[in-house]
């Protein structure tokens, strides 16, 4: 690996997230100043500003990229307790913006495109909110309430999967669902129902500490579902069924101790990898070289295998 851009973003203090489009053409920032600012990326390297976008009014915690299907769409979350959606018409400009959250919102994540245009929402209020943009240019926003006792930091999807042998026999389209963890030290899988609700399906426990972050690998590897939790607790925790209508269906697999709290967990595209980030500024890279057998592959702290193409 190689780092091959680097982007002043002459932010006025501590960024807290950094996003690439589904191409790598574009890249949104937020940080402490509660700004989120887009840049254009050329092959070639060179980076241009393109957008500051101001509508919050405290620290923006993250920012996340629709699907190219719906051209260039932005969401952001922020300690105001708002989420954004932004778009590109010309100049970048605020498609909806959403306050209906008492506490802040701490994690935001789009559904797979094929289930339309809908964000999922994580709040220190507790609840979940499943933002659905409609057919008459409107927006529908639903709630899971008393998600996580004490908050919500981290949702995620998962992957439309309308192929894959864990998909209930019956159902015309898959099952929508999301992942989320919190202050309860608990991960959490809820699904929606034919009325348009949303249920517990099960509750997921092995952290000791609050859940941080959890990530939905929008990948089957061999035939299961995989979930990636993280926390205080320093554990990452790799989640997986091979039946998702049988909620004690899941397993776990505990990768060895960190020597901080894990802030996020992140997977690659095809799901092949995992990237973990602590408290202490390190940033590690994960793959499974056997069933159930994970091993780091890097790390931003091993100088050798990072300069290694």
């Amino acid at each position: 690996m190689t780092s091959a851009v680097k982007v002043d973003t002459a932010h006025r203090d501590v960024i807290h997230d950094a996003q690439l489009n589904f191409s790598g053409t574009w890249l949104a920032t937020c940080s402490h100043d509660h700004l989120v600012k887009v840049f254009e990326i050329h092959p070639n390297g060179n980076t241009f500003p393109k957008a500051e976008l101001t509508g919050h009014e405290g620290p923006v915690w993250q920012v996340t990229w629709s699907h190219p299907k719906y051209d260039n769409v932005l969401a952001s979350c922020s300690h105001d307790k708002k989420v954004i959606v932004w778009k590109e018409q010309k100049n970048w400009q605020k498609m909806y913006e959403y306050n209906q959250h008492e506490g802040s919102v701490n994690s935001i994540c789009w559904a797979p495109h094929d289930y339309g245009l809908i964000l999922a929402c994580g709040s220190t209020d507790q609840n979940i909110s499943i933002l659905e943009f409609l057919a008459d240019s409107t927006w529908n926003p639903v709630k899971i309430p008393a998600a996580h006792k004490c908050g919500v930091n981290g949702v995620s999807w998962a992957p439309f999967m309308s192929n894959a042998p864990i998909i209930e026999k019956e159902a015309s389209r898959p099952t929508m669902r999301i992942v989320s963890g919190g202050n309860d030290n608990m991960v959490k899988i809820w699904k929606k129902e034919s009325d348009q609700k949303w249920v517990l399906e099960c509750t997921l426990e092995g952290h000791d500490d609050w859940v941080r972050d959890v990530a939905w690998a929008q990948t089957v590897a061999q035939g299961c579902a995989t979930i990636a939790s993280c926390g205080l607790d320093k554990r990452v925790i790799i989640w997986r069924s091979k039946n998702l209508d049988n909620p004690k269906s899941w397993t776990q697999t505990v990768l060895p101790l960190f020597e901080d709290v894990v802030n996020g967990v992140s997977w690659s595209l095809f799901g092949s990898v995992l990237a973990i980030s602590c408290g202490d500024n390190k940033v590690s890279l994960w793959h499974e070289q056997a069933p159930d057998d994970w091993v780091q592959m890097a790390s931003d702290h091993d100088d050798d295998m990072l300069d290694a193409d």
